[in-house]
C-alpha cells in the first residue's frame, strides 16, 4: 500500500494548540482546492510513492511523539486513513490537517483533526463539508484563515450559528502578509469571541518556504 509523499520533513508546529512542538510532517501530494492564500502549491504535484511501512520507519528517525499529517488536502488519497491508523498503532501523538473539503468521519478517533473552514475569500467556501461539523471531538479543532475584515464577521456568524467553541477549539488565523494581527486581536477583544487566535510560528521564524 503507497501514498504519494511531497516531504518528510521536522520542525517545529507553527500553528494548531501545537504550536512550538518540534513534530514530524508528513506532507502528502496533490490538493482539490486552490484557495487564494495557498503558501503549499508546490504540493500540489510531484513526490514520490512511498510504501506506508517505509513512511513509519521515516517518522521513527526523528525521535518525537509528535505527527501532523498535512498536504496539499491528505485525505484525497483513499489510503491516508490507513496511515493514520499506523501512526497511531506506532505509538505517535497524531494531528491532521484538512481543508474541510473531504469527508473526516473515517478519521481514526485518535487522530487530532485540524479543520479548516473556507471563508468567502478563501475563493473555496462553496467546497465546505458542512456535515463534518457533526463529527468533531473535543479533541479537534476548527481553524479559519481570515483574508479581511468581511471574512472576520463571516466566520464569527458561523461561529455563532453552529456554536463551535463548545465542540472544540476555534482559531482565527491572519492571512500572512495580507491582514494585520494586531487589528485582527483587537476584533476578537471587542466582540470577545471565544477563539484562540492564531498566527504562523514556522513564517514568523523562517518565512514562507517548504521543510519548516
Amino acid at each position: 500500500m503507497k501514498l504519494k509523499i511531497h516531504e518528510i520533513f521536522y520542525s517545529l508546529q507553527g500553528e494548531s494548540t501545537r504550536v512550538g512542538l518540534p513534530t514530524v510532517f508528513v506532507r502528502l501530494t496533490g490538493c482539490p482546492m486552490r484557495c487564494v492564500y495557498c503558501d503549499t502549491a508546490y504540493a500540489f504535484s510531484g513526490g514520490s510513492n512511498m510504501e506506508i511501512a517505509d513512511i513509519l520507519a521515516k517518522v521513527t528517525e526523528f525521535d518525537t511523539p509528535y505527527v501532523t499529517v498535512t498536504g496539499g488536502e491528505p485525505l484525497a488519497q483513499k489510503d491516508c486513513h490507513v496511515l493514520l491508523k499506523a501512526l497511531c498503532d506506532a505509538g505517535c501523538s497524531v494531528s491532521l490537517e484538512t481543508g474541510g473539503a473531504m469527508d473526516i468521519s473515517a478519521v481514526d478517533p485518535r487522530v487530532s483533526v485540524i479543520l479548516d473552514i473556507k471563508t468567502p475569500e478563501s475563493g473555496e467556501v462553496k467546497n465546505n463539508v458542512w456535515g463534518n461539523l457533526a463529527h468533531l471531538k473535543q479533541s479537534d479543532e476548527v481553524k479559519f484563515v481570515l483574508c479581511s475584515r468581511a471574512d472576520y464577521e463571516w466566520a464569527k456568524e458561523v461561529l455563532a450559528k453552529h456554536r463551535l467553541a463548545d465542540k472544540c477549539t476555534v482559531l482565527f488565523s491572519p492571512v500572512y502578509s495580507q491582514v494585520n494581527p494586531t487589528e485582527l486581536a483587537e476584533w476578537v477583544l471587542v466582540d470577545k469571541l471565544p477563539v484562540r487566535m492564531q498566527l504562523q510560528l514556522h513564517k514568523i521564524l523562517w518565512g514562507e518556504k517548504p521543510g519548516v
